[in-house]
């Protein structure tokens, strides 16, 4: 199997944000309240599951909720295949993350998004989701130098291309 890698972290993430900027918006129509109370009840159980393959399973539920109701299978079937590649991350995420400190980014999204203030929404959840990839890209440098601690950044964030719609 390949190595963990910090550019294909970063690639997934900027392809993952591009995605879901252009998910939103035709999904918003779609959503119901029930659809937003489902969808922050899977993110606040992200912020506690200790298990990688639990997390993934929940996470894909969420985003797929998002996905299914912006009515775009293309852009559906593109996430899907980022998702199953960045399967490998999970445990790691699960290390460098532990409940306690888990990243919030899409009970933020939930809390803004339905109050259909979308582009605030996706900012937001934007800086929070690569405040964490910026620690895992972080992490994956310093083990390939040798170093297995996990190291947080401070005051650096990825530059993103990705730009709120």
């Amino acid at each position: 199997m390949k190595p963990l890698s910090a550019a294909e972290v970063l690639d997934i993430a900027e392809l993952r944000l591009a995605l879901i900027s252009l998910a939103l918006k035709p999904a918003y129509r779609h959503l119901s309240l029930a659809d937003f109370d489902h969808a922050y009840g899977l993110a606040k159980r992200l912020t506690r599951i200790n298990n990688a393959k639990d997390h993934f399973e929940y996470n894909r539920q969420f985003l797929d909720g998002l996905f299914s109701k912006a009515q775009r299978p293309i852009l559906h079937e593109v996430f899907r295949q980022l998702g199953d590649r960045g399967t490998r991350y999970e445990p790691l995420l699960m290390k460098l993350f532990p409940p306690e400190t888990r990243p919030r980014q899409r009970e933020v999204l939930i809390e803004i998004y339905r109050k259909g203030k979308i582009v605030e929404a996706f900012r937001a959840f934007r800086k929070i989701y690569l405040e964490a990839v910026d620690q895992l890209i972080d992490h994956l440098k310093s083990q390939k130098a040798g170093d297995s601690s996990p190291r947080v950044p401070r005051g650096r964030r990825l530059r993103s291309t990705v730009l709120a719609r």
